[in-house]
């Protein structure tokens, strides 16, 4: 793996081919030994998503510059993925290309994923210096052959009707059909286009407290799994609902002076264990760190409302990866 990589992949992606290209990255970074735990990920904001601030590097970006300036400080190997690149600003462009340039011997491998065209001068610093692999749109047939491939990797018998019916009910979303696959995987019996007709006929059965633990531990990886499979069959703005219920639950803990008085504002008991967590969740949280969580959803919220389909499962992506470090505090 060279030290620069640019992932490029088809415009407009769907959730599956979101999902392989970053399945991509991380057979990418696995080649050059790096866990999975071990990547930064950094989403680059689109239009009017940004939390704001000042300085040329918007908020959600300002951690790429230690993780290229000081990557040995981390401690072992890591890398760093830059996801949506072609969504940086001119002037974020211009810093992101000056650190590129500089990165010294020691410095982590970096992988920029688009979807679109890279802006300058980072444009003309790929075309020089990255290793370039293409990802194409998934097509029925792309789709088929990867089915095929992940039930054999579980020690799946999957004959054709079964795979097209997996296929008629998620199309080409593979998250949703790698998901599938687990759970099929577990349930034993014989696999057949019936059996995965009646089972998948309604959503994965996945609570949405899920998500919110996943967001709570900052782990951004399991998150945007999580989200994928929730948008299965579920609308984003019950996604964002929730998000937005779990947030005004830590801004009440932040205000309450002490747990009872934060238990009777939710209508919890002091004692119960989801009033304990959510008020240990809400008094960790930073106020600082509350208000961009609270301006982002706000945000997502707004584009669900008001933006075109295409623009709403890049927005939940980098709205999860952003909560994931505002709720660590990293």
């Amino acid at each position: 793996m060279k030290a620069l990589t640019h992932l490029k992949g088809p415009s407009r992606p769907g959730p599956g081919d979101r999902k392989v290209l970053l399945d991509r990255a991380g057979e990418l970074f696995a080649g050059a030994e790096i866990e999975s735990s071990d990547i930064i990920r950094i989403d680059v904001p689109g239009r009017g998503q940004s939390v704001g601030g000042e300085g040329l590097l918007r908020p959600e970006l300002e951690p790429i510059v230690p993780a290229l300036q000081s990557g040995s400080l981390f401690g072992g190997r890591m890398g760093v993925m830059l996801m949506d690149a072609h969504l940086l600003q001119s002037d974020e462009a211009a810093v992101v290309t000056d650190l590129l340039a500089h990165l010294a011997g020691g410095s982590p491998p970096v992988v920029l994923v688009t979807s679109g065209k890279l802006p300058s001068p980072l444009a003309s610093h790929v075309k020089r210096n990255a290793e370039v692999v293409t990802v194409r749109k998934l097509a029925d047939r792309d789709v088929a052959l990867w089915v095929r491939d992940a039930a054999r990797r579980r020690g799946l018998r999957l004959g054709t009707d079964a795979a097209q019916a997996l296929v008629q009910r998620f199309g080409s979303d593979v998250g949703a059909i790698d998901h599938a696959l687990d759970q099929l995987s577990i349930s034993g019996g014989p696999v057949t286009e019936q059996v995965i007709l009646d089972r998948f006929r309604n959503r994965p059965d996945q609570p949405l407290w899920k998500l919110t633990d996943a967001l709570a531990k900052g782990a951004a990886e399991e998150a945007i799994r999580r989200l994928h499979d929730l948008l299965t069959h579920g609308h984003p703005l019950v996604l964002v609902a929730t998000i937005e219920n779990d947030l005004r639950k830590r801004a009440l803990a932040a205000a309450a002076p002490d747990i009872a008085t934060f238990a009777e504002w939710i209508g919890g008991k002091p004692g119960a264990y989801p009033t304990r967590k959510a008020w240990q969740a809400g008094r960790t949280m930073s106020r600082e760190d509350l208000n961009r969580a609270v301006d982002a959803v706000r945000r997502a919220d707004a584009t669900l409302k008001g933006m075109p389909q295409e623009t709403h499962l890049p927005t939940l992506e980098r709205l999860v990866a952003a909560l994931c470090i505002w709720y660590r505090g990293r």
